[in-house]
């Protein structure tokens, strides 16, 4: 297992960069974040940066039904493969920045996830191979607008649900050389834990999920599957804070309805 790292996209007077991060001072790297990055030898404090989504994925993927206790809380039937969808680009957000309120009426929620960041391009890997093109993991707030979903009788409404601008905040690092079994989820909603559930009770396990996702698109450096949620999802007010902790990670805060 390769060495532990803390990766971080950040913006600094107008310019975008990437680097490690340790302690509170990031060390600026240069290069390909994937491939190789190298040291310039600059250091920065992170009060002075802004942060930004810790990669540019091309998509990212979320699980349903995922986990053993939500599904079985909600009696659903065990998938035979993986169930996803896919969170659209503007729906990605940055650590620290604020989820905008949807112009619909609706509650909210979130959704406290692991997300699985791809390091190499990958299409029907095996899964004996699949770890090898993982780079690390984030965390993220798969936020969703829950009276969308199955308000057509003819038609689930998954990618509106999950679609609007800001409801897709990652970060604030990408974590390398953790062992995705042994972390545990935490969600906070003004800072009471409303979620705590361990990845190793998950149906298809991060190897499965790249080989079995790859074989239907192709996945590309930078790309995030999540992982699916567990029990205590719940909803949001405006003004709610909510956090997504993983240990080895960080903790992801967003504020909902103010900037």
């Amino acid at each position: 297992m390769q060495q532990p790292q803390r990766w971080i996209r950040f913006e600094r007077a107008g310019k975008t960069g990437f680097g490690t991060l340790e302690g509170r001072r990031v060390r600026e790297h240069r290069g390909d974040m994937f491939a190789h990055p190298e040291p310039t030898g600059h250091a920065f404090s992170l009060e002075e940066l802004r942060l930004l989504t810790p990669t540019q994925p091309t998509k990212v993927i979320a699980l349903w039904n995922n986990f053993h206790a939500l599904g079985e809380k909600l009696r659903l039937p065990v998938p035979a493969e993986p169930l996803y969808l896919l969170k659209a680009p503007n729906s990605f957000l940055a650590p620290g920045a604020p989820i905008r309120p949807p112009c619909c009426e609706g509650k909210v929620v979130f959704e406290g996830e692991l997300g699985i960041v791809i390091g190499k391009t990958c299409t029907a890997v095996a899964e004996s191979l699949a770890l090898e093109h993982v780079f690390g993991y984030t965390c993220a707030n798969d936020v969703t607008v829950a009276d969308i979903l199955n308000r057509d009788a003819s038609f689930a409404q998954w990618a509106r649900a999950k679609g609007f601008d800001t409801f897709c905040p990652m970060g604030p690092v990408v974590a390398t050389g953790l062992d995705p079994s042994a972390l545990t989820v935490t969600t906070l909603l003004d800072g009471a834990v409303r979620q705590h559930y361990p990845i190793s009770d998950m149906r298809f396990s991060v190897q499965q999920l790249v080989s079995l996702i790859s074989a239907d698109m192709t996945l590309h450096p930078g790309d995030v599957i999540l992982c699916g949620t567990s029990v205590g999802v719940g909803s949001m007010k405006p003004g709610s804070l909510v956090e997504v902790e993983i240990g080895g990670i960080g903790r992801l805060s967003n504020r909902f309805g103010q900037a």
